[in-house]
C-alpha cells in the first residue's frame, strides 16, 4: 500500500477549503478537493495542479445523497481508504449583520437549509466514508466549525460573540461540535482522531473585508488537526493550536 495521505475537503473550491486543500497538498498529501459544481472544482484545482501539486477535482454536494455514494465509490475503487476528511462545506444564509439575534425570526426554511449543509450533510459525508478513515493508518476527521458554535461563550455577558446570534448559523455549528465529541468517543478504540477547527475571523466572502485573519491564517487550524501526530488530541474544540470552551 502506498504510503502517501490521501485527502478529501468539502466545500473546497474557494476561501478557506481551498487553501486548505493548498496547504496540505503543499505537505505532500494527494488531496481531492470537493465542491458542488465539477466545472468549479477543476477551475480552483487547476492552478494547483500546474504548480505541480497532486490535487484531484471531485463532484460532492454533501445535500446530495447520489454526489456522496458517488465519492464513495470512487475513492473506494481508486484508494481504498481515506487518510484525512476535512469537513469544511459551510453556508450562512441568514441575510443580517452578525450582530443581530435572529431567534425570533428565524424561518424554518432558512434553519433547514442551513443544517442541510452545515449538519446534515456533514454527518452523511463522514457516515459514508468512515469506514475507509478507519482503515487508514492514522485516519483524521476535521470538521470546520466557529466561534459561533461556543454554548459558554454565547452565555457570557464578556465574551467576544456574546451580542452575535444568527440562530439558524450558531446552532448549525453547535450540533456540528456535539457531532465531534460523540464521533470522537464511538472511535476511542481506534487511531482516529476527530476534532473541530474554529478558523478564526477570516477575510472570506462570509468572514467580510473587515476580518482579522488572512486565509492561509483561517486554513492553518483544519491543516494542523488534519496532520496530528499519534499523540494528538481527539474530542476537541481548537483555533490555533488552542482549545476553546463547548
Amino acid at each position: 500500500m502506498s504510503t502517501e495521505k490521501i485527502a478529501l475537503v468539502t466545500g473546497a473550491n474557494k476561501g478557506i477549503g481551498l487553501e486548505t486543500v493548498r496547504q496540505l497538498a503543499s505537505k505532500g498529501v494527494h488531496v481531492l478537493l470537493g465542491a458542488r459544481d465539477i466545472v468549479k472544482a477543476s477551475a480552483a484545482a487547476q492552478p494547483l495542479i500546474a504548480s505541480g501539486l497532486k490535487v484531484e477535482p471531485i463532484e460532492l454536494d454533501v445535500t446530495n445523497s447520489a454526489h456522496i455514494a458517488s465519492a464513495a465509490a470512487m475513492i473506494q475503487a481508486k484508494f481504498g481508504r481515506l487518510d484525512i476528511l476535512v469537513n469544511n462545506a459551510g453556508i450562512m444564509v441568514e441575510a443580517v449583520d452578525w450582530a443581530q439575534n435572529t431567534t425570533i425570526d428565524v424561518t424554518a426554511a432558512i434553519l433547514r437549509q442551513t443544517y442541510d449543509t452545515n449538519f446534515f450533510g456533514t454527518v452523511a459525508v463522514t457516515q459514508a466514508l468512515l469506514s475507509m478513515v478507519i482503515k487508514a493508518p492514522a485516519g483524521r476527521i476535521v470538521n470546520v466549525s466557529s466561534i459561533m458554535g461556543s454554548l459558554l461563550f454565547h452565555a457570557k455577558p464578556d465574551s467576544p460573540i456574546y451580542d452575535s446570534k444568527p440562530f439558524a448559523y450558531d446552532s448549525s455549528k453547535t450540533a456540528l461540535n456535539a457531532f465531534t465529541i460523540h464521533l470522537a468517543h464511538a472511535l476511542k478504540g481506534t487511531a482516529v482522531k476527530v476534532n473541530s477547527a474554529h478558523p478564526g475571523w477570516v477575510k472570506t466572502e462570509m468572514g467580510g473585508a473587515g476580518a482579522m485573519l488572512d486565509i492561509a491564517e483561517g486554513a492553518s487550524t483544519s491543516v494542523e488537526l488534519a496532520l496530528l501526530e499519534a499523540d494528538g488530541p481527539t474530542g476537541g474544540y481548537f483555533h490555533l493550536g488552542k482549545p476553546l470552551p463547548w
